[in-house]
């Protein structure tokens, strides 16, 4: 797929000679001259520009204009951009009621959809930008199921807010609404606090889920070194959109995809970074995702093994003291993976989207001794990573845990309380209706009895505005946000809906949770939970159509990333190779 030497595009080997080449695509080269270009462009390749763009929350908000910087790159590149949109659900908007059932599902719908696009007009090329949780993961999915050269680009975090002269994020208002039904926030201080907590454009600044899959995208090599750091306001980020944008034209004359990039060893990558960073428990969930899109074998086991041998070294909220901002100023993923790669925790053969390796890209990187956000390997702040997986008699396949920051109540043994919902659990901790020692159990809200996995934020913030954070444990087959403090397990395996022992729970029931020795027992005879499945039976979902019905039909386990069709196992041919 190399240029002539003229300069021209040969382009026998790409997707969108089927709708420019040769007398019977006439017509439709004709849609294409319709819209302003010219026969130089049409002749050239087609790089779809993706955006996640949409007024739905500020994670969405700047990234039409990254969108159009990433084609001006394309352009100056020699080729021919071709930008549409695609759809996000926001959590942070969708948390707490029955919107947050559609987030998880909306992963699919963006990979889905970003495919179809592809397939439909014969793209050669993708750049993908996006801002909110779900849809970085949807976007790399795609990228991984499609196998045409692609860039990946983070639509860049939030500012810190400013309130009563401390940096505060979202998170703090969902804590704050705890604070408040306890008595300790009052209710002008609340409102306050929801109008300076989020200044501008720009997804979560903690190191919630899209800063961790943000940094995902740097350690795995789908995202130029450094592109992840700058906060979304900054127009600078330009710079790294324009830079994106000439990079995928690069990697169509090289013929380097994704699936050479991602391998095995950059899935370790990236979930060392996980771990290093105290990212969000979703990245047990979307990593295996994308891994099931190109081939590759990785589990939440996998993760886990990885999890227990990496150090935690990024300081970052909700456990640690700085946000995404700090980060990019301490040098960002760049100074992080440099570290790691010196103290032998990542592999430095990788291939990225830079056309060199990781340890090619990092040889010029300095270690910054003028910052404290990041620590080097030898100086950890734990020495194992921020984030947990368990197993045992409860979870036969596997939950997950953050742990970073938390230096106490990493184990927990006590009586269950046991909620069939979300609902009903935050109501009961609203009212404070629960007893300090407690396990709360929020069941039938895994992928398919849900269906959709909802995050649990509005529930453990307000354990941790009670104050009550390090009082109880919490455990679901839901997810947490990447934001939730204390001892919150998730993805509890099998979920209850597919019969697995959380949904055979009874009130007063002994569970007993070990983060460093990772396990998750109910102490209960196995005699006793034969007697109750003989009474237990799936219970009906309230969705009878629509997306909600269709994901919960095909969804599979959180283990191997709540995915819903065969991936590269059921693959026949790749949409790069038509």
């Amino acid at each position: 797929m190399t240029k002539k030497p003229d300069g021209s595009w040969d382009k026998s080997k790409l997707p969108s000679r089927h709708v420019t080449e040769g007398p019977s695509r006439a017509p439709h080269r004709s849609y294409y001259y319709a819209m302003g270009l010219g026969t130089r462009e049409i002749n050239q390749p087609f790089v779809g520009v993706a955006s996640c763009w949409n007024e739905a929350a500020p994670c969405n908000t700047a990234l039409m204009r990254q969108a159009h910087a990433v084609s001006e790159g394309v352009k100056a590149a020699g080729a021919t951009p071709r930008e549409f949109c695609t759809i996000t659900v926001t959590d942070g908007i969708a948390m707490g009621h029955e919107g947050m059932k559609s987030s998880l599902v909306s992963r699919e719908v963006i990979a889905d959809s970003v495919e179809l696009t592809i397939r439909g007009h014969s793209y050669d090329a993708l750049v993908g930008v996006a801002g909110c949780d779900k849809s970085l993961p949807g976007m790399m999915m795609a990228m991984l199921r499609l196998n045409v050269p692609s860039v990946f680009l983070y639509g860049g975090s939030i500012l810190p807010g400013r309130w009563q002269g401390k940096d505060v994020t979202v998170v703090d208002v969902f804590e704050g609404v705890g604070m408040y039904s306890a008595g300790r926030m009052s209710l002008d201080d609340l409102c306050d606090l929801e109008q300076h907590a989020c200044p501008g454009d720009g997804a979560c600044g903690g190191q919630f889920t899209a800063n961790t899959m943000a940094c995902v995208s740097e350690a795995i090599g789908l995202a130029l070194p450094l592109s992840a750091a700058l906060p979304a306001p900054y127009e600078s980020r330009d710079q790294y959109a324009r830079a994106s944008g000439e990079a995928v034209v690069r990697l169509i004359e090289r013929n380097i995809r994704p699936r050479d990039i991602c391998t095995r060893k950059a899935f370790e990558n990236a979930a060392v970074v996980v771990a290093a960073t105290g990212g969000s428990t979703n990245g047990g969930l979307h990593l295996p995702a994308m891994a099931h899109e190109c081939g590759v074998e990785f589990t939440l086991r996998d993760m886990a093994e990885i999890f227990t041998r990496t150090p935690y070294l990024a300081d970052l909220k909700p456990g640690g003291r700085f946000v995404a901002k700090d980060m990019g100023e301490a040098g960002g993923m760049p100074v992080l993976l440099k570290t790691l790669l010196e103290g032998g925790f990542i592999h430095g053969d990788c291939m990225t989207v830079t056309g060199k390796t990781m340890a090619e890209n990092l040889a010029d990187v300095k270690w910054r001794d003028d910052q404290v956000v990041i620590r080097p390997v030898s100086n950890p702040l734990s020495p194992t990573g921020g984030v947990v997986g368990l197993w045992g008699s409860l979870a036969p396949d596997g939950a997950i845990v953050k742990v970073a920051g938390m230096t106490s109540h990493r184990a927990h043994r006590g009586p269950a309380r046991v909620f069939d919902g979300e609902e009903a659990c935050f109501a009961a901790v609203e009212a404070g209706d629960y007893k300090d020692g407690e396990v709360l159990v929020i069941r039938y809200e895994g992928p398919r009895g849900g269906p959709g996995m909802r995050e649990m934020l509005s529930t453990t913030a307000a354990l941790s505005g009670q104050g009550r954070g390090d009082k109880v444990a919490l455990i679901t087959d839901g997810r947490f946000s990447g934001g939730t403090r204390g001892l919150c397990v998730g993805h509890v395996g099998p979920e209850a809906q597919d019969g697995g022992p959380i949904g055979l729970i009874e009130n007063g029931d002994i569970i007993a949770i070990d983060a460093d020795a990772g396990t998750i027992e109910l102490e209960v005879d196995p005699i006793v939970l034969a007697q109750r499945r003989k009474h237990w039976a799936p219970r009906q979902i309230d969705f009878g159509s629509g997306a909600l019905w269709k994901f919960a039909q095909g969804v599979g386990p959180a283990y191997l990333g709540a995915v819903t069709h065969p991936g590269f196992k059921g693959e026949r041919k790749v949409y790069a190779d038509i």
